[in-house]
C-alpha cells in the first residue's frame, strides 16, 4: 500500500466562513495555484548546464509543460506546451492508467514524466501514448520529434545508456527505436493476456517502488527483463460501476496468503537477440531489484524471500544460469526495500544502506561482497521522503557522499555530508540547516544541488546552491508578497504547534495541532483527529503539504475545529524497534497511541471533548475504523475514507510483510480485521470508496455495509462510481467528497456555522 495520506501540514485549503475574502473548496480546485507555482521533477541535465522542470499551466495546475532554466544565463524557456501536441486533452490506456494509478498521479495530466539523453542534448517524454524526442542542439521549431504513432500505447520509455536508442513497453512486449534512423526493432514476443515482458508486475508497482520491467546493460550490448506469468494468480470479478453502468473485470489479484504471478528474469543480447534465463533459485521469492555492475559484464540481483526476512544480494553473468551469493540482510520481522545502492567503480565497491544496528545507515562493500566498513552510524536514519532514496549525491573522487538524514529532528529532511574513508569515526556536516522540510536533487558531479524547501509558514520554494551548501541563485522563490495567489488568505492561514507525548511503554510520539482560525483563548471547539497510522509512513512533519492531500489541516481550522495528529508507534523516521512495534497485529499499537493521543487532546482547556470527530482515507480508513469500533464513545464522528476492512483481501507483499500469511497467523488476521469489530459501532460513521477502486477493492466497503446492517447500525455512505484510490485527488469528485466531509461533521459536530 503505497501511502495515500490525506496530510497533516500547513498548507492552503480554505473554505468559506464569514467574509468574502475566505476560499471556497471549489477554488482549491481552481487556477492559479494557490501554493504558487505549481513545480515537478526539477533535475540537472547530465553535463550541469541546465536544469529541467515540469511547471502547470496558469490556467490549470493540474496539467504539466516542460521547462528549462539555463545557469548561466539565469534564463527560463518553455520547451514544450503540452497542449500544442494534446490541444483537447489525451487519452490514456488502460495500462498507463493503472501505472499512474501505482505512481499516485492519476490526476495529473500533459507531460508527467521525462528524462535527460545521456548527452545531455535531448529530452524525452510521452504523450498521448506516443513518445517524443526534443532535441536541443535544434532550433526550437525544429526540435521536437515524434518516435512513435502508433494505435498501441507506448509506456516505460528509457533512453539506452549511451543514448543511441530508445527503448519502451508495447502491447507487453520489449521494443527499441534508434534515434538516427528511427528503425524499430522488437526484442521480445509473447506479451499479451497473461504474460507480459519487461512490464513491473502489479506487486511490483504498487508495494515495491519498482515501476519498471527491463534493465539496459552499459554498454548497451544487453538488456535485462522481465517476463511475468500471470497464470498462478486468483482471478476475481471486479465490478467497476460507472455512472452510466458497470462492467465486470476479471482482474488476478494476489490476495494475501494466495500465489504470486511467476516472474523470470531473461537477458537478451543485442546482437544476435538471442536470450539467456537467469535462475533466481527459491520457488517463492520477489525480484525486487537489478542493477548492472559498471563493466556490463554482470547484474546485480536483489532476491527477496516470501516471508521478506531474508533479501539476497546476488551476481549473475549475462550468460544467465545460477547466480553468486554476495551478502544478505535479514530481520526477525521484515527486510525494507530501498534504491540506495550504489556503484563506487574506482574502489571497486558498492554503497549500501542496511537497518542491521536497528537505524538505518550506509556502509561499503567490496564488489565480491566483503563488508569494508560502515559510513554512518548513532540514533538516527540516513532517510529520504516518502520511498525517495536517501543519498542524493556521491563524489568519489573526493571521497564523498552527500544524504538526507533525520540527525536533527524526524520532523525534518536535511542534507548532509559524510567522508567515504573516515567510516564513523568523524560525524556527518549538515550543509542544510532552516526549520523545515529539504528536498534535493544533486549534479552528476556533485558540485551542485536543487533545494525544494518549505515549512508550515513558507509554500515551496526551489534554489540552486554549490556543494558547500551556499546559495548561487533562486529558481522560484515562491514569496508569500501581495502578488501571490494565497497573500489574501495570510490573514486566515494557522501555523501549527508541535510536541511530544508518552506512549504506553514510554517512547515519545510527536503530535501536531492547529487552532482554530480566530482562536479566542477560553472557547470550546470540537476537534478533529487527521489519521493514517500505516506501517513507515509520516504525517507530523515540518513542510507546507501537497497541493491537495496535503491541506486538509486548513481546510478544518477555517471551519472552527481544533485540529490534531500524532504518529503512532509504526509510523516512520523513528528506526527500526519504533516501526516494527505493530508486526503480527495491524490495528493494535496504533490505535493504542492514537487513543492516548484523543485523551490527552480532550485535557486540553480550548477542546469541547464531547465533540471529537476523526477522518483517515486508505490506511487512515482503516484506522478510523478502528479506532471507533474498539474505543466506542471516544469520538462523535467519523469518516472512513476507502478503507481496508479485511486484511486476507489485501495483496501479498504489503499484507504478509506485518502479519505474515493468514494460514500461520489466524489470530492476528482476526485481531486486525474491521469486520471483527463493526458491531460495537455506536458513533455516527460516513464512509467513502471509489466504485473502481483496483488497490482497496469496493469489496471492502460492501463487507463492512453487511456487517453493519446485520448488527442494526446506523451509517452513512459516498460511494463514487467510476472513481479509483485518489478519487479526491479529482476536481469533480474532489470538489464533491471534500464538501461532504465537511457537511458531515458540521452535522455530527456543530462547528462550520
Amino acid at each position: 500500500m503505497r501511502s495515500f495520506v490525506i496530510g497533516i501540514t500547513a498548507s492552503l485549503v480554505l473554505t468559506a466562513t464569514a467574509g468574502a475574502r475566505d476560499l471556497t473548496v471549489e477554488r482549491l480546485f481552481d487556477a492559479p495555484d494557490l501554493q504558487g507555482p505549481s513545480l515537478r521533477q526539477p533535475r540537472f541535465s547530465p553535463d550541469g548546464t541546465l536544469v529541467s522542470y515540469l511547471q502547470g499551466k496558469h490556467d490549470d495546475p493540474q496539467v504539466y509543460d516542460l521547462w528549462a532554466y539555463d545557469i548561466a544565463t539565469g534564463q527560463h524557456r518553455l520547451l514544450v506546451d503540452s497542449r500544442s501536441l494534446a490541444p483537447s486533452g489525451e487519452t490514456l490506456s488502460a495500462d498507463e492508467e493503472a501505472r499512474r494509478e501505482r505512481q499516485r498521479t492519476a490526476a495529473l495530466r500533459g507531460i508527467v514524466e521525462y528524462q535527460w539523453a545521456p548527452d545531455s542534448h535531448a529530452l524525452l517524454f510521452t504523450l498521448g501514448g506516443d513518445l517524443y524526442h526534443y532535441d536541443l542542439m535544434r532550433p526550437s521549431n525544429e526540435a521536437l520529434r515524434r518516435l512513435t504513432a502508433t494505435e498501441s500505447h507506448e509506456t516505460d520509455p528509457q533512453y539506452s545508456p549511451k543514448g543511441r536508442h530508445v527503448s519502451f513497453i508495447r502491447d507487453q512486449d520489449l521494443y527499441a527505436v534508434e534515434i538516427a534512423t528511427g528503425a524499430e526493432r522488437r526484442f521480445t514476443t509473447g506479451g499479451g493476456g497473461l504474460i507480459s515482458n519487461g512490464v513491473a508486475e502489479f506487486i511490483a508497482q504498487e508495494e515495491m517502488n519498482r515501476n519498471t520491467g527491463y534493465w539496459w546493460s552499459p554498454d548497451e550490448s544487453h538488456i535485462a527483463f522481465t517476463r511475468v506469468d500471470e497464470s498462478p494468480v486468483a482471478e476475481l470479478e471486479r465490478f467497476e460501476v460507472n455512472a452510466g453502468g458497470f462492467r465486470v473485470l476479471s482482474q488476478r489479484y494476489p490476495a494475501a496468503g494466495a500465489a504470486n504471478a511467476d516472474v523470470h528474469l531473461g537477458v537478451v543480447a543485442l546482437d544476435t537477440g538471442e536470450i539467456a534465463w537467469a535462475d533466481l533459485g527459491l520457488t517463492d521469492h520477489y525480484l525486487a531489484r537489478v542493477n548492472w555492475f559498471p563493466e556490463g559484464d554482470q547484474m546485480l540481483v536483489q532476491r527477496q524471500a516470501r516471508n521478506q526476512k531474508r533479501l539476497d544480494l546476488l551476481s549473475f553473468q549475462v550468460t544467465g544460469g545460477s547466480g553468486r551469493l554476495l551478502f544478505s540482510e535479514t530481520s526477525d520481522a521484515w527486510v525494507d526495500l530501498h534504491d540506495d545502492l550504489y556503484f563506487l567503480p574506482r574502489r571497486r565497491e558498492l554503497l549500501w544502506a542496511s537497518q542491521r544496528t536497528g537505524h538505518n545507515h550506509l556502509y561499503r562493500y567490496a564488489y565480491d561482497g566483503r563488508l569494508k566498513g560502515a559510513v554512518t552510524a548513532g540514533d538516527w536514519d540516513v532517510l529520504g521522503e516518502s520511498q525517495a532514496p536517501a543519498v542524493r549525491g556521491i563524489d568519489e573522487k573526493r571521497g564523498r557522499v552527500y544524504f538526507m538524514a533525520t540527525l536533527k529532528t524526524p520532523l525534518e529532511r536535511q542534507l548532509h555530508v559524510a567522508s567515504l574513508d573516515a567510516g564513523t569515526q568523524r560525524a556527518p556536516r549538515p550543509l542544510t540547516s532552516q526549520d523545515g522540510w529539504h528536498n534535493i536533487t544533486m549534479s552528476q558531479d556533485a558540485r551542485r544541488f536543487l533545494q525544494v524547501y518549505s515549512d508550515p509558514m513558507q509554500p515551496p520554494q526551489l534554489s540552486l546552491h554549490d556543494a558547500t551548501g551556499k546559495r548561487l541563485a533562486w529558481l522560484i522563490e515562491n514569496r508569500l508578497d501581495d502578488q501571490h495567489p494565497y497573500a489574501p488568505y495570510l490573514d486566515r492561514h494557522v501555523k501549527p504547534e508541535f510536541g511530544t507525548l508518552p506512549a504506553a511503554d514510554g517512547t515519545p510520539l510527536h503530535w501536531q495541532l492547529y487552532k482554530p482560525a480566530g482562536f479566542e483563548p477560553g472557547g470550546r471547539y470540537p476537534a478533529i483527529l487527521l489519521v493514517y497510522g500505516g506501517p513507515t509512513v509520516q504525517t507530523v512533519t515540518r513542510h507546507w503539504g501537497e497541493r491537495r492531500g496535503g491541506q486538509t489541516a486548513q481546510l478544518f481550522t477555517q471551519r472552527g475545529y481544533v485540529v490534531f495528529a500524532i504518529d503512532n508507534r509504526g509510523s516512520g523516521g523513528r528506526g527500526r524497534a519504533f516501526t516494527t512495534a505493530l508486526y503480527r497485529h495491524l490495528g493494535g499499537v496504533e490505535v493504542v497511541d492514537q487513543l492516548a493521543g484523543v485523551e490527552w487532546l480532550k485535557q486540553q482547556p480550548f477542546v469541547d471533548a464531547s465533540h471529537v470527530g476523526v477522518f483517515g482515507w486508505s490506511y487512515g480508513g482503516y484506522m478510523t475504523l478502528m479506532l471507533m469500533t474498539q474505543s466506542p464513545g471516544s469520538f462523535a464522528a467519523g469518516v472512513a475514507g476507502a478503507p481496508v476492512t479485511d486484511w486476507r483481501l489485501y495483496d501479498t507483499h504489503y499484507t504478509e510483510r506485518y502479519l505474515g500469511t493468514p494460514d500461520e497467523n489466524a489470530e492476528g488476521y482476526r485481531r486486525s480485521n474491521a469486520l471483527t469489530y463493526a458491531g460495537a459501532l455506536r458513533d455516527r460513521l460516513l464512509v467513502m470508496h471509489g466504485m473502481a477502486d483496483d488497490n482497496v477493492l469496493f469489496t471492502h466497503t460492501t463487507l463492512l455495509i453487511k456487517e453493519l446492517v446485520a448488527a442494526g447500525r446506523t451509517f452513512e455512505v459516498m460511494p463514487y462510481p467510476g472513481s479509483k484510490h485518489g478519487a479526491l485527488s479529482f476536481k469533480e469528485t474532489g470538489i464533491h467528497g471534500w464538501n461532504t466531509i465537511l457537511d458531515f461533521f458540521d452535522r455530527q459536530l456543530g462547528a462550520g456555522s
